[in-house]
């Protein structure tokens, strides 16, 4: 079984299983959003459960 690359350089698995994935919206026009909502999108979020069957087949071998 292949792993997805590009899945596999987007997602992380933690030690406990959960898959934590970067926000979007930190690439340009950060001049307009306060200091606050980018240092926000700076940290890793949780991938939304509904989606983790999914990315298991994208990424099988991180788990």
């Amino acid at each position: 079984m292949k792993t997805n690359r590009s899945a596999a350089k987007r997602f992380k698995v933690t030690a406990t299983g959960k898959i934590l994935h970067k926000k979007s919206g930190k690439s340009h026009l950060l001049r307009k959003k306060s200091r606050k909502r980018k240092r926000h999108l700076k940290q890793e979020k949780e991938l939304f459960s509904g989606y983790y069957s999914h990315i298991k087949k994208c990424i099988p071998y991180k788990f």
